[in-house]
């Protein structure tokens, strides 16, 4: 009898325990090429996931808080991990959105902490300020054109952009303010790294808005990333702003006709986070240190062209070229080669975050004016 009651309770203790292992954990991205970069590098890498211990269930959306903020305030946290923005990483972590996150035990480099491997790949300014977020990747937002659409002189500056009578044709733009802004002070003459002091400075922002006056009439609008590759492939536009991960993958893995401007790009980021309330907790925690690893960070550049946060993964990628799943270079179509770093221009996202709702609104008034 004791024996059936104790095969009984260990039979028990045993469902709970898988039930618990088992339990769906939730990604959300940002979809298209950029998710599926972290499929490959970030989940389908993790040990609990290669040894069938948990399942993770991906996500997209199209960033901001919004849904976030529902969650936690309704309660009902479903989200256990979010790929968010620097800008959004500050404000929720300022309104109670997101957990806080101890970087201590998260991978060193050697001697360097987590927070030195990601300084001194000359990144610092993206850095863990917020204690809710964990920094992963930078990208650029950059200018693309499709060569053929110029069949004479090729436009090579961020002036070149807003110049609609040298270079004729649509321009694509995306819908919320952040580094358009400063792609129109660079367009303006000031120098990329004096952007941000401008910017900052009283009537930087009108000075912004009113360089993009030149481009009343010629924009046409998208939110989602995969939109700037469809609108210059189609003809529907000449030039557009882009993630620059979006495009590099369209050029190495389909071989699109893609050129860049590299000056006056402006330099972003994407740190990880976890909703306040999520009911994976620990287990979000854990896949947060496995994402920021130096290995996982190299490995995502296998599929796209986003830099590492951190020195470690950017060497990896050297000593390791041909890297990109293609079995082509892939550092020379990175934001940060050569020379690129000193003709960009690095966002603020402290500032950005103080200032975002105020020229979101004065943003929206300029867009409904462009139609």
């Amino acid at each position: 009898m004791m024996k059936t009651i104790k095969a009984a309770f260990l039979a028990l203790v045993s469902m709970a325990f898988v039930a618990t292992a088992y339990a769906d954990f939730t990604f959300v991205s940002w979809g298209g090429a950029y998710t599926m970069s972290q499929q490959k590098a970030y989940i389908d890498t993790w040990e609990p996931v290669k040894n069938g211990s948990t399942k993770v269930s991906v996500e997209n959306y199209n960033g901001g808080l919004g849904e976030v903020k529902a969650q936690v305030e309704a309660g009902n946290v479903t989200w256990d991990v979010v790929d968010i923005l620097p800008v959004d990483a500050i404000n929720g972590c300022d309104e109670g959105l997101l957990e806080t996150l101890d970087f201590s035990g998260f991978e060193k480099d050697g001697n360097k902490s987590f927070a030195e491997s990601i300084e001194e790949n000359g990144t610092g300014t993206f850095g863990p300020i917020s204690e809710c977020a964990a920094p992963q990747i930078f990208w650029t937002y950059v200018v693309i054109f499709d060569p053929k659409a110029f069949p004479g002189k090729k436009p090579k500056r961020m002036k070149d952009f807003f110049d609609t009578k040298k270079f004729p044709g649509k321009r694509g733009v995306h819908t919320w303010p952040q580094a358009v802004l400063e792609m129109a002070l660079v367009a303006d003459g000031v120098k990329p790294a004096k952007v941000n002091s401008v910017l900052q400075a009283d009537g930087g922002t009108d000075r912004a808005f009113t360089k993009l006056e030149e481009l009343k009439g010629h924009v046409v609008h998208w939110s989602a990333g995969a939109q700037p590759l469809e609108l210059v492939s189609s003809g529907e536009v000449v030039m557009s702003i882009v993630y620059n991960g979006r495009a590099g993958a369209a050029i190495l893995s389909e071989g699109a006709s893609l050129d860049y401007i590299w000056e006056g790009q402006v330099l972003d980021a994407d740190w990880v986070a976890i909703p306040k309330g999520s009911k994976n907790k620990d287990e979000a925690v854990e896949f947060l240190k496995h994402a920021t690893s130096c290995a996982s960070q190299a490995a995502q550049a296998k599929y796209i062209t986003y830099m590492p946060m951190r020195s470690c993964g950017t060497k990896i990628i050297k000593k390791n070229e041909p890297w990109f799943h293609t079995g082509v270079n892939v550092m020379e179509h990175m934001p940060d080669a050569g020379s690129r770093l000193k003709k960009s221009v690095f966002t603020d996202p402290v500032w950005w975050a103080d200032n975002n709702a105020e020229l979101k609104e004065q943003w929206s008034a300029w867009m409904a004016g462009n139609k």
